[in-house]
């Protein structure tokens, strides 16, 4: 690869990460763009947007964008795009404005919800509870 390449691809990394973090997102660069697998990462940006396991990202850039332009085509004014081969995993391609929404949600999740969720599975799990055990439990 050569040098005008390479340094295009660390100006679309680092601004991908900057939008990331303006939009309230912790994002980071992995170091040589995940050649060295860098805590066992070989893509070219870490974004958490789910705690703290970061979301591997992969970033692509083209002048003339080749092969993308079947992937816009398809998307058209559409937010999302799913493809989906036969015995794979589907894909999701996403709007910038829809993935940094989906994103700073999932980032800026309120504790407090994550635990009443996690009691409220936990409540499941476990079955109905006891009156006793519950009026001990309110009172507590």
């Amino acid at each position: 690869m050569g040098k005008a390449s390479r340094d295009k691809g660390l100006r679309r990394e680092r601004a991908i990460v900057e939008i990331h973090t303006k939009c309230g997102i912790r994002a980071e660069r992995v170091p040589l763009s995940g050649a060295t697998h860098y805590r066992g990462n070989g893509g070219d940006v870490d974004v958490y947007a789910r705690g703290a396991e970061p979301l591997k990202a992969e970033v692509k850039a083209r002048g003339e964008g080749g092969g993308f332009r079947m992937l816009a085509r398809w998307l058209g004014d559409n937010d999302v795009l799913f493809l989906w081969r036969d015995r794979q995993p589907p894909l999701v391609v996403l709007q910038l404005h829809a993935w940094l929404e989906v994103g700073g949600r999932s980032a800026r999740l309120d504790p407090d919800a994550d635990t009443a969720r996690s009691e409220r599975r936990s409540a499941i799990e476990q079955g109905p509870v006891p009156q006793a055990d519950a009026i001990a439990r309110s009172a507590a």
